[in-house]
């Protein structure tokens, strides 16, 4: 049986995803090339794990047997009040409770509507169809989908940008067994000759357009990154506590961005006091309290106390 697309998207847009579509499954050749390349070259600095599963990533049908469409989301997370300037900086990304967690669970919501809404409840379960979910929970290139499924283009600043809606955006992917009566098209890239994302970096982590060398981005350095912050990129950390928006911040397309309305990523009032001042004698206590169930988490005490370090420096 054939699902709609239609009734896909609406159930998606009811459950506050901003963009929803759909795309068959098939191997991504076309990203294979700059993929190995990326890899060949180092741009992953300390991110071992982008060198595992690789034929997954190219083709998700690894990921779910028999798997026929995935269906792509983004959800906005661009916040209704930010900390001041003068405050130390956290990427808006983090500001609320940890999209892993709250990504997933629309995502579960949003298949399970589905379903419901067809005639596979009443098959056996033997028979219905299957389906995994993930956001930034598996080798699967996610920009890349979003864009097979028409979503929006993959910028020179490498984040999935939706026209007229910006790039402040969680991605999500439903990869399924089920077919749909209607796929989506991919976009054309409408950056044209804007290069503002690569001249704004502050470290020149962005090489070249669609082309980011982790070892010197700052988003790197303070999350993923489990070792010392090199010297020459720590220079440039400014009030940078946790990541970095500059490329989003300067994309003329992020003028359309609205703030979110899902509540649970909405900064805590612990969050929007934080100034630098805090810092000067932060304990464990502090980092539990004021991040707790953020995505913050990621980068880990020891790590947020070495970028304080930095920040002192």
């Amino acid at each position: 049986m054939l699902y709609s697309s239609q009734l896909i998207k609406a159930k998606a847009q009811t459950l506050g995803f901003t963009a929803c579509g759909i795309a068959p499954v098939a191997s991504a050749e076309s990203e294979a090339q700059y993929f190995d390349q990326w890899i060949a070259e180092g741009c992953h600095a300390g991110m071992k794990y982008m060198e595992n599963y690789r034929a997954i990533r190219l083709n998700p049908s690894g990921l779910v047997e028999g798997a026929k469409s995935v269906i792509s989301v983004a959800l906005n997370y661009y916040p209704k009040a930010s900390l001041p300037a003068e405050a130390p900086h956290i990427a808006y990304y983090a500001y609320g409770k940890d999209y892993h967690v709250v990504v997933k669970e629309l995502l579960s919501k949003l298949y399970q509507q589905i379903i419901d809404s067809s005639t596979a409840q009443s098959l056996p379960e033997a028979d219905r169809p299957t389906a995994r979910f993930f956001t930034d929970s598996a080798p699967i290139l996610e920009r890349y989908w979003a864009w097979r499924a028409g979503l929006g283009w993959i910028g020179k600043n490498t984040n999935l940008i939706i026209p007229g809606k910006g790039s402040f955006f969680f991605l999500g992917e439903i990869v399924t067994t089920f077919e749909v009566d209607e796929y989506d098209s991919p976009q054309r890239n409408r950056c044209g000759k804007c290069t503002r994302c690569l001249d704004a970096c502050p470290t020149g982590a962005l090489e070249r357009p669609k082309r980011l060398n982790a070892n010197k981005c700052l988003s790197y350095l303070t999350i993923e990154n489990r070792g010392e912050i090199p010297s020459e990129q720590a220079s440039c950390l400014g009030n940078r506590l946790y990541g970095c928006n500059t490329c989003q911040e300067v994309c003329p397309w992020n003028r359309f961005a609205q703030p979110t309305t899902i509540e649970a990523f909405h900064p805590s009032p612990a969050l929007l006091a934080l100034r630098k001042e805090d810092l000067t004698d932060f304990s464990r206590e502090d980092y539990n309290r004021i991040f707790a169930g953020s995505a913050v988490k990621r980068a880990k005490y020891e790590g947020l106390l070495r970028n304080i370090n930095n920040l002192k420096e």
